[in-house]
């Protein structure tokens, strides 16, 4: 089995260089499914139930999603009904939406939430273990996106999923880590697979508003940037029997859209 993950997707410019991406790497470095970070996916923070189909569309097969879940209101109106959307599943499981799903009854996805310079949350080993063992009842092959700040928290989850997951692929920072490797059981491990947006910004946003921010300290409004966009992402290779990921690469491409 072969599986794309395109790090978090940063609004429209994000969706737009997701889209033609996919399209090229369909026919350069051919993929089964593919996973994508959607958590900033409209307007630079959440997701709405019309970006969701456009990335659909795009030929994205499942959102993982992150601290910025709720941003959007609208979100607990549909998450419930779409199964090919996760959220971090170390949340109160009485919120809407799920934190695990199946996908074509092949791939099992969970998303996670890290806790080290995040927001107070449930503690994701915990519900790591949980969701592992339910989703082993049904697949080999488990994607891990654990979304965090701290790269020493989501190297621990790594090693303590080694052997009962395929991949645990770090979100959150909006900066691809060059630190990909295969853990001695079988476990594909990057600290952070990066952001698919604009490049000319501050991991997303307009970089002049950023540096308004720290100049005066003052409230600003983030907008997301303009300009050259860049894709980052990972592709996997897995054995589909065993759950072992036999190859990981690092894909990083910037460019203008057209």
């Amino acid at each position: 089995m072969k599986v794309l993950f395109i790090g978090d997707i940063v609004g429209n410019p994000g969706r737009k260089t997701a889209k033609e991406m996919i399209a090229v790497l369909k026919k350069e470095m051919p993929f089964d499914y593919c996973i994508s970070n959607g958590e900033n996916s409209a307007g630079g923070t959440g997701i709405t139930y019309v970006v969701a189909q456009e990335l659909y569309k795009a030929g994205v097969d499942a959102i993982t999603l992150g601290n910025h879940t709720w941003a959007k209101k609208e979100v607990a109106n549909f998450i419930d009904m779409e199964s090919r959307i996760v959220r971090p599943a170390n949340y109160p499981q009485e919120l809407p939406g799920k934190g695990s799903t199946i996908i074509d009854g092949k791939l099992g996805i969970i998303n996670l939430l890290g806790r080290v310079y995040m927001d107070g949350i449930d503690c994701p080993f915990k519900a790591a273990e949980r969701e592992v063992e339910y989703l082993k009842s049904f697949v080999k092959v488990i994607i891990v996106d654990m979304h965090a700040e701290a790269t020493s928290e989501k190297c621990a989850m790594a090693w303590h999923l080694d052997g009962r997951v395929s991949c645990v692929a770090g979100t959150h920072t909006h900066v691809q880590t060059a630190d990909e490797r295969i853990f001695p059981c079988g476990t594909a491990f990057i600290s952070d697979v990066g952001m698919t947006g604009p490049y000319e910004g501050i991991i997303g946003v307009d970089r002049h508003l950023v540096i308004e921010k720290f100049l005066t300290h003052m409230p600003v409004k983030f907008e997301v940037a303009k300009g050259v966009v860049q894709f980052n992402a990972i592709h996997l290779t897995i054995d589909d029997k065993t759950g072992r990921t036999l190859e990981i690469k690092r894909l990083s491409k910037v460019f203008s859209l057209q």
